[in-house]
């Protein structure tokens, strides 16, 4: 058994420090989320963000577009030339995708600022694409609203882990050393 770990150690390294990062800034996340009354149809501060940031964005390109609370669920509207198009849910603001993200970039890493500058630079790009898949999915849903399965669904989450995924690749191959340096020791 012991020759197994020693062999596979790496991994386990890996795996450990994933998991240990995962697991505490998922239960943090947790903790920000409860502190809201779903029951009350209260939306955290995130989330309601990005729905504001998402039609600042859409009203500077000229669209007529608003954001209200729902009145039936813990939601924003986003009302899309007088259309009530999508709404944003908790699951909407790409947290639980940057930490999953964060999670990795730290996992593979054996210099922590080097780490926290990539995990800062990515949460921001990842947090400002986002934004833009909503946007998208806004404008897609009003013109082709039969699409909608295809689009929430399958297009546009694979744009937002496409984007986690190609920054994956980016830390490991440009910018961690920390395969390089463990596989040299």
């Amino acid at each position: 058994m012991k020759a197994v770990i020693n062999q596979h150690k790496l991994f386990f390294v890996f795996l450990f420090k994933f998991l240990v990062f995962y697991i505490i800034f998922a239960l943090a996340y947790k903790v920000y989320l409860n502190q809201y009354d779903v029951s009350k149809f209260e939306i955290d501060f995130i989330s309601e963000n990005v729905a504001h940031q998402t039609v600042s964005v859409l009203n500077f390109f000229g669209v007529n577009a608003q954001t209200f609370h729902h009145e039936f669920e813990p939601s924003m509207k986003i009302i899309y030339n007088g259309k009530y198009v999508s709404r944003i849910v908790e699951g909407c603001n790409a947290v639980s995708v940057i930490i999953l993200f964060s999670a990795f970039v730290f996992a593979f890493s054996n210099k922590f600022q080097r780490a926290f500058l990539f995990i800062i630079i990515g949460s921001l790009l990842i947090y400002m694409l986002n934004i833009v898949r909503i946007i998208l999915l806004t404008y897609a849903l009003f013109y082709y609203p039969h699409y909608e399965k295809l689009l929430h669904g399958t297009i546009f989450p694979l744009f937002i882990y496409g984007v986690v995924f190609i920054l994956w690749v980016l830390w490991v191959t440009k910018f961690s050393t920390y395969a390089k340096t463990n596989i040299e020791e």
